[in-house]
């Protein structure tokens, strides 16, 4: 079994869970992390003793609060099959392809790349204080194709516009009435829930699971497949990273303030 660093993996009774293992970073994840978190998804996969994945953060302040935006800068973003960017699609492709059912236990804060995960993810169940929303616009973190556009077939198109454009953030009860999420119970019931839905999966036909993922999957294979021949960002902005605009997201971010964006509108 492959050993981690930024993320614990284990199986008991047929589930693999995989946690994000940084809470001092609110389960932010780097490139490595991201590495790890795609070979773990990789490795359940393929695996026979599982037949439910579990992805979660560890602590109860944060899933996931997405990329860590003091490594994103224009030499690991854009520079080849090992950019973060190719990295982020891959993790994102393996939790798509797996065809074993999976689960976002959401137990905190689920914002930009860790929003992303939990509406990739086949099912989600959150906390009641879980707080959803994407960040990219705020910190000037670049985001695109499909991994942005699948969120309408979630939330349909008017509402994934208003999550992704305005960066708001929503409640628990409020992502469940819109379909972001499954269920919402209170944080000492999560584990619970979680487990009453794995249980439900493993008592159904693995095969028949797999091809209502991969009939799922192909309603809009297309549409993922045409954007990820290119890169959007290329096309919107190539000398994004070099303007400055990505620098003056974070550091506000990081600096606790609003940033200013007037020069590169």
């Amino acid at each position: 079994m492959t050993e981690f660093t930024d993320i614990d993996y284990a199986i008991e009774g047929g589930v693999a869970r995989i946690t994000i293992d940084r809470p001092s970073k609110l389960n932010s994840f780097t490139p490595h992390t991201v590495r790890e978190l795609t070979a773990a998804f990789d490795q359940a996969g393929a695996d026979q003793k599982v037949g439910v994945i579990v992805l979660t953060g560890t602590g109860e302040r944060a899933f996931c609060a997405g990329g860590d935006v003091s490594t994103e800068n224009e030499e690991n973003y854009l520079a080849g099959a090992d950019s973060f960017d190719n990295l982020v699609k891959n993790l994102y492709r393996s939790i798509r392809d797996c065809l074993k059912p999976t689960i976002a236990r959401i137990n905190g804060y689920a914002i930009g790349g860790g929003h992303h995960m939990a509406y990739v993810c086949d099912l989600s169940i959150a906390a009641e204080h879980a707080i959803l929303g994407q960040n990219g616009p705020r910190v000037a973190s670049p985001a695109e194709g499909w991994i942005v556009s699948h969120l309408c077939s979630v939330v349909g198109m008017k509402r994934a516009k208003e999550i992704w454009l305005l960066c708001r953030r929503y409640s628990a009860a409020q992502a469940l009435d819109w379909g972001l999420v499954n269920a919402v119970v209170p944080m000492a019931e999560l584990d619970d829930e979680v487990a009453k839905w794995a249980d439900e999966l493993l008592a159904l036909s693995p095969t028949v699971l797999k091809l209502i993922k991969k009939s799922f999957d192909d309603s809009w294979a297309a549409q993922r497949e045409q954007q990820d021949r290119f890169s959007l960002l290329n096309q919107v902005n190539p000398g994004f990273f070099a303007s400055g605009e990505q620098v003056e997201g974070s550091t506000a971010f990081l600096e606790k303030r609003r940033p200013d964006f007037t020069p590169w509108r």
